[in-house]
């Protein structure tokens, strides 16, 4: 297993700066320029060195959860396989699958392994429960497919009460759709799929940084990533992932 050295830690960060939007601002680069964030603490971390009792029942152990029941009739979509997890969307779902794991924080990072298929995709998706101003409390994400990187505010973007509520009713004004796309941006990403990669997720202050195998591929500033309280992390997968190897570490 390939555990992430997470105590301290500096961050290297070397890239230029570009606005996108209102509050955004989009960096993309090779290396990390030097940041005085330093890992504070474990929070949270799970190897998946374990076997489900009942291999017929959703059993992540450790403190996850899932919404299987709520959102695919019960059907299995989270499994345990060779000190892994295995997330796979059933087709009698209604909604993508969301695996989730209660840990606070404000500032963090989040390391893991993860592995997609052709056609797969891995959300890290931060939510805190108690906001009640958005829609089922999400707040930031950043999600990975083969061939993009997304990395959304979510607090004061797309689920955002009332804007959320109007793209149900189908009533999004084009001010709303450009406030929408101000508020995430998508980057090109050719990520080999079926083998393992190396994920590290930096969350500091309004900024989200993504880093694959070594690699940055981008970053965004957004006032809704500087949420006070964090209070959820979701493995959000709307196809089909494995994930290995998560750390979440506070860090100031």
């Amino acid at each position: 297993m390939h555990i992430h050295s997470i105590q301290r830690q500096v961050l290297h960060q070397v890239f230029a700066m570009s606005c996108v939007g209102i509050g955004i601002c989009l960096s993309i680069g090779t290396a990390w320029a030097e940041n005085d964030s330093q890992a504070t603490g474990v929070l949270f971390a799970d190897q998946f060195e374990r076997t489900e009792k009942d291999q017929g029942k959703e059993q992540p152990g450790n403190g996850w959860g899932t919404n299987s029941k709520t959102r695919a009739k019960g059907v299995k979509q989270v499994f345990l396989r060779d000190g892994k997890m295995h997330i796979k969307r059933a087709a009698v779902a209604d909604h993508g699958v969301s695996v989730t794991q209660d840990v606070s924080f404000r500032n963090a990072s989040i390391t893991l392994r993860f592995m997609v298929p052709k056609n797969g995709d891995l959300g890290i998706n931060i939510a805190d429960m108690n906001e009640k101003s958005v829609h089922a409390g999400h707040i930031c994400m950043a999600r990975i497919k083969p061939g993009s990187l997304e990395i959304v505010d979510l607090k004061t973007g797309r689920m955002k009460k009332e804007i959320h509520e109007k793209n149900k009713a189908k009533k999004l004004t084009k001010a709303d759709k450009a406030r929408i796309a101000a508020k995430s941006i998508v980057l090109p990403l050719k990520l080999k799929t079926g083998i393992w990669h190396d994920l590290e997720i930096l969350i500091m202050d309004d900024t989200m940084t993504v880093k694959i195998d070594a690699r940055k591929i981008g970053s965004m500033a957004s006032p809704g990533i500087a949420h006070e309280t964090k209070r959820r992390i979701r493995l959000a997968v709307n196809t089909e992932a494995w994930v290995d190897d998560i750390t979440i570490a506070a860090i100031e």
